[in-house]
């Protein structure tokens, strides 16, 4: 894997948060020559500190997938594209969503029309999410599964990933779609639980405080540590033969989120729970059980998990422990 992107260009879009960010520094010492974009955006977790041991190997630009003039500049002569800009929030997109249609929607198509001209050799790694899936009729999820988005967020994403497929059988772009499941672990947002809430209950446990859950926390959860999920990626950016597929990457592992939660409250050595009931509306929003099948990776890919939740809680711990400054405001 690493010779596959020694001195290669490499850029990044939305590469300053918690999964671009911990890209870029694999990639890093892995010999590549990375370039990152990221807008910047509120409460999405871009973070200086992130880039702080790379912070004079890579290139940044603040700006962001609205920019045709930018991204003009930026995709030349790249060799691999790792698309992850977007906006996130899934209740953001509800109440705002012209601006993540804005973002997610016409953002990609900038991307896009840019490697056409600008570009159509490099190679494009799109990162979408479990969200294309909604409410599983079964579990383990496969790549054949309904897809069926229940929010503005997650309809925009699945636009945009299907934009990218138009590209690759029209234009010959070499493409590949990441469907991620839910991650965890360092360079994380973790002022609040919106977007990642195995991450915020990790700060919880550090500040030993009280982690609700709600129901009785029976829904089964797939959770990934992010560098296992970052060397997916990579995976996948390496290989021609992913081009023009999508692969679900997450564990393949499940654990009831009562488990999650007893997990890393004995890694943490402190903390609690409790027990609440739904808030009003809120048990509609949840999926229930989702796990995904990563049959297909791992069978196009040499990529594997490594990391067990274990080791993964005792490592985001370390981390956020020791850099909790940079992250809790």
């Amino acid at each position: 894997m690493q010779e596959a992107y020694q001195n290669q260009r490499v850029l990044i879009t939305g590469g300053m948060g918690f999964i671009g960010s911990t890209l870029a520094n694999l990639l890093v010492k892995q010999g590549a020559q990375v370039t990152l974009l990221d807008n910047f955006l509120a409460d999405h977790g871009a973070n200086m500190f992130n880039i702080a041991e790379i912070k004079d190997q890579i290139q940044l630009h603040i700006s962001d997938l609205r920019s045709s003039a930018v991204l003009n500049q930026l995709v030349q002569n790249q060799d691999v594209i790792f698309n992850l800009g977007g906006q996130t929030s899934h209740s953001d997109s509800m109440q705002d969503p012209y601006l993540d249609l804005d973002i997610n929607c016409r953002g990609n198509l900038n991307l896009l029309e840019a490697c056409r001209h600008q570009n159509p050799d490099a190679r494009i790694v799109f990162v979408g999410t479990r969200a294309f899936y909604g409410t599983p009729t079964t579990v383990p999820v496969r790549e054949d599964a309904d897809l069926m988005p229940q929010d503005v967020y997650a309809v925009n994403r699945l636009a945009a990933e299907q934009y990218h497929f138009v590209y690759h059988r029209h234009y010959g772009l070499p493409i590949v779609s990441a469907r991620l499941g839910n991650l965890y672990g360092p360079r994380g947002q973790m002022m609040h639980p919106r977007y990642n809430v195995l991450n915020y209950f990790i700060r919880l446990a550090i500040e030993n405080q009280t982690i609700q859950i709600y129901g009785e926390g029976e829904q089964r959860r797939d959770y990934l540590y992010i560098e296992d999920a970052c060397q997916a990626l990579l995976s996948l950016g390496a290989s021609e033969k992913t081009w023009g597929k999508a692969y679900n990457i997450g564990s393949g592992q499940s654990h009831t989120f009562l488990e999650l939660v007893q997990l890393l409250l004995a890694a943490a050595g402190q903390g609690d729970y409790r027990h609440l009931e739904w808030p009003e509306g809120s048990k509609a929003y949840d999926v229930g059980d989702f796990v995904m099948d990563i049959s297909a990776i791992q069978t196009d890919t040499d990529w594997r998990p490594e990391t067990s939740i274990q080791m993964g809680f005792q490592q985001s711990l370390a981390f956020y422990r020791q850099a909790a400054a940079h992250y809790w405001s």
